[in-house]
């Protein structure tokens, strides 16, 4: 996983480099949920064979807001080394999975700027044919998770996208019951970081992403 220049070479690669596929995740997080799910997506891509780039979209809250949350303002420190995204990482990317905090049932202002920053490339039809998938977290139980994941689609199915949800195809997607995509349930004031469930639901969704991604790129 790469968190500094976009030319570090794969941790892990399969024996035959021909079934190498890139992986890019990119997400936005305030206060740190997305981010562990991401991390944790990342992570298990990786060791599926794949080259991942880990890529934070660009903040665009006052850093005086930033500042009024200590939460907030702990977690954008701690994050500060992680790259952020551009829309070369998607060019670059054979499967990218977004993530996003839920905000009215709907992606983050920061997502979606960085969504609407990819018109150029989806112009020349550069994000089609690729693998995608989606990933998100919310304060209040449900909160508008599935409509969150289903607002990505929508962007996936206008590039010429190959959504590969999750669905019900692994046993960890039975108790995480999001059919979607990874979803977390952050709590109050986000008092619940990302538990098991989460963590299992997110390596299923990777381990597929990674199998069809493969799939697609060398069929």
């Amino acid at each position: 996983m790469t968190t500094a220049a976009p030319t570090t070479a794969p941790a892990a690669a399969p024996t035959d480099q021909s079934l190498a596929v890139n992986v890019a995740v990119i997400y936005y997080s305030a206060t740190g949920h997305v981010t562990d799910i991401a991390r944790e997506i990342a992570e298990t891509a990786e060791k599926a064979g794949a080259e991942v780039r880990l890529r934070k979209v660009a903040e665009l809250a006052p850093q005086s807001a930033i500042d009024a949350n200590p939460v907030w303002a702990r977690h954008a420190a701690e994050t500060a080394t992680v790259p952020v995204a551009t829309p070369d990482d998607l060019l670059w990317a054979d499967a990218v999975l977004f993530g996003s905090p839920t905000r009215f049932g709907n992606v983050s202002a920061q997502l979606k700027q960085f969504l609407d920053s990819l018109g150029p490339a989806w112009s020349q039809g550069l994000l089609a044919d690729k693998v995608y998938g989606g990933f998100t977290s919310t304060a209040s139980e449900h909160g508008g998770q599935e409509s969150t994941l289903l607002a990505l689609t929508a962007s996936f199915h206008h590039f010429g996208g190959i959504v590969v949800a999750p669905g019900y195809t692994h046993p960890d997607k039975f108790t995480d019951g999001n059919p979607y995509g990874t979803a977390h349930w952050s709590g109050g004031k986000g008092a619940r970081p990302v538990d098991d469930t989460t963590r299992n639901a997110a390596r299923a969704q990777a381990e597929r992403v990674v199998r069809f991604a493969r799939a697609v790129k060398n069929a």
